[in-house]
């Protein structure tokens, strides 16, 4: 006999709240609608829901996260890496302590390769006509940030595979719920042909109708929750045929609504984060373009707390300046949002010397960037603790860089992913230091003497 399963999906929506309410509102629309019909819906998040630049992320450490997906009637979700990687260990492990929904993430063990009991291989869905849905879920690979917190992370593709045989004869139709990327999830469909269905995120991208690799029809809902993805898949005694198309959710603007529970949740970060950490005697200020007291106040922050001969920043990473008086949690929040980590290079002087030569590139200050945890707009100019160059030469504490000695640098590891700095991406000898984000920095150097 047919029957109808509609998959209704996100993914990457990093805390923006702004259509939150739409999304809701549209999910519950379509699954009354369906369902009235007599077909089948799910709901699923396939990760990076979760993003502490945003207060009421940050002043909940995620759980107000998983209160949203409750209440809107997930059926099953996935980790991305901000679920995975922003949260210290136990954040982590209690993330989902009140989630309605299975959480399933194939890849992921303690380390001592147990799988934490709320994280599942995959999870399974009978339809009222008995057809069996397995879903199950793997996440990003990184593997080394993973393990500075206390995880194991396994090769997702030999989990695909060991899920898959599992469900041998288990399932009539099998849904991926990735948080690899688009390349990533081209390659599952090139070489497991036994999924049907691949709900991607990660690397946001929008596929208005899917794509069909071989076998499997391969979705994305882009970010932000600027799309509600939408499978329809029907299943008969012909086989199983899948289309899928991407509701927009902006194209409204911003209604009343979608305003009021967007500010609602602002408000509710503020009070969360309302704990008064120190007190300034005078205000503090940020300029993206000429130097200002609060770069240069993190750029010695990150370089003393990570025990470095030297470090630089960009002024960027400061969206504002600070006011005399209390300084709230919320404050610092506000000032540096991004979930971006210190991160200690051992290098040599020549790479030294080649890094610092890169940041003087005219092009820098006004450059826009995007991604890799800024949160910010632009890089602003760099800020060094521990350097300074005089007479055309660069000086390390005062003294000459010698080229072939060994030197440690601290920098936002902003700076060792993807394609800003290939000459810090390419140092071999990299230490992140997790679970502290800069703004955890910035709130410890404040704290230690009268500003």
């Amino acid at each position: 006999m047919k029957e109808t399963i509609h998959l209704l999906h996100i993914n990457d929506l990093h805390s923006h709240f702004e259509h939150w309410e739409r999304i809701v509102r549209y999910m519950d629309e379509q699954q009354e609608l369906y369902e009235s019909a007599g077909d089948v819906v799910y709901r699923l998040d396939i990760g990076d829901h979760v993003d502490r630049f945003h207060p009421f992320t940050e002043g909940t450490m995620g759980k107000g996260n998983i209160e949203l997906l409750n209440a809107a009637g997930m059926d099953g979700v996935t980790i991305g890496n901000n679920e995975g990687i922003t949260l210290p260990h136990e954040g982590l492990n209690h993330l989902y302590d009140e989630a309605r929904f299975p959480v399933t993430v194939a890849n992921l063990y303690d380390e001592n390769g147990k799988r934490p009991k709320w994280a599942l291989p995959y999870f399974i869905r009978t339809t009222p006509l008995g057809r069996r849905i397995a879903f199950f879920g793997v996440t990003a690979p990184f593997t080394e940030l993973y393990h500075l917190l206390g995880w194991k992370l396994t090769d997702p593709y030999e989990e695909i595979a060991s899920v898959l045989k599992e469900l041998e004869g288990k399932a009539d139709l099998i849904v991926l719920l990735s948080h690899l990327g688009l390349p990533a999830d081209e390659l599952v469909a090139a070489n497991f042909p036994e999924i049907h269905v691949i709900l991607g995120g990660h690397t946001h991208h929008i596929l208005h109708h899917g794509k069909v690799y071989g076998h499997t029809l391969i979705c994305g809902a882009g970010k932000y929750g600027m799309y509600v993805g939408h499978v329809e898949i029907t299943l008969d005694d012909k086989g199983i045929k899948a289309v899928s198309r991407l509701e927009n959710m902006t194209d409204e603007g911003y209604t009343k609504q979608e305003k009021e529970v967007a500010d609602r949740l602002v408000e509710k970060g503020k009070t969360s984060l309302g704990e008064v950490l120190l007190e300034l005697e005078k205000p503090m200020s940020t300029d993206w373009f000429v130097p200002s007291e609060m770069p240069d106040v993190l750029c010695e922050a990150l370089r003393d707390w990570c025990k470095t001969d030297c470090a630089f920043i960009n002024a960027g990473l400061l969206l504002d300046g600070l006011k005399e008086g209390p300084v709230t949690r919320y404050d610092l929040h506000k000032i540096c949002p991004h979930p971006i980590n210190p991160c200690v290079l051992t290098l040599s002087g020549s790479e030294l010397t080649g890094i610092l030569r890169q940041t003087e590139n005219p092009k820098w200050p006004h450059f826009q960037v995007k991604g890799l945890g800024f949160r910010g707009s632009v890089m602003g100019m760099f800020v060094y603790a521990g350097l300074e160059k005089i007479n055309g030469e660069w000086l390390i504490n005062g003294e000459q860089i010698h080229q072939k000695a060994e030197y440690t640098m601290a920098v936002p590891d902003m700076f060792t992913f993807g394609y800003l700095f290939p000459e810090v991406r390419d140092v071999e000898q990299k230490r992140y230091l997790m679970p502290e984000f800069l703004r955890d920095l910035l709130a410890w150097k404040l704290a230690q003497s009268d500003w």
